[in-house]
């Protein structure tokens, strides 16, 4: 087995930073995801969210992201394995669709949790 490197490991960051990379160049939603994240982002500036609330927040944003990222990949994998329309590979994309859009939604659901009593609050 290999001995632990941490140089090694730190090698490895720029191959998740040119994911990040090809994710906002070629994945239209993720931009859109980005859009959100810095609303919320600024919304939790303007209106002062606790701690607890930015957890929440923060943890909404990473899991969308992380699945827009797992969804990317099994597109991207799945396409070459079957370039035609395959029945289960359509399954298999579907599926990895659906976990972004659920992840979307909670994160929706989270913000408007967290958004909406403040904004109540100072009308």
């Amino acid at each position: 087995m290999e001995r632990f490197s941490f140089k090694r490991r730190l090698q490895s960051f720029p191959f998740a930073f040119n994911g990040l990379r090809i994710l906002l160049r070629e994945e239209h939603n993720a931009r859109i995801h980005l859009v959100m994240a810095i609303m919320a982002i600024c919304f939790g500036f303007l209106l002062k969210i606790g701690s607890k609330e930015w957890i929440a927040i923060i943890f909404s944003i990473s899991l969308v992201f992380s699945f827009e990222l797992i969804n990317s990949a099994v597109e991207k994998l799945a396409d070459v394995v079957s370039p035609e329309i395959h029945p289960v590979i359509k399954k298999a994309k579907d599926l990895a669709a659906a976990a972004v859009l659920v992840s979307s939604i909670a994160a929706l659901i989270i913000g408007l949790l967290i958004f909406i009593p403040k904004v109540l609050a100072h009308v």
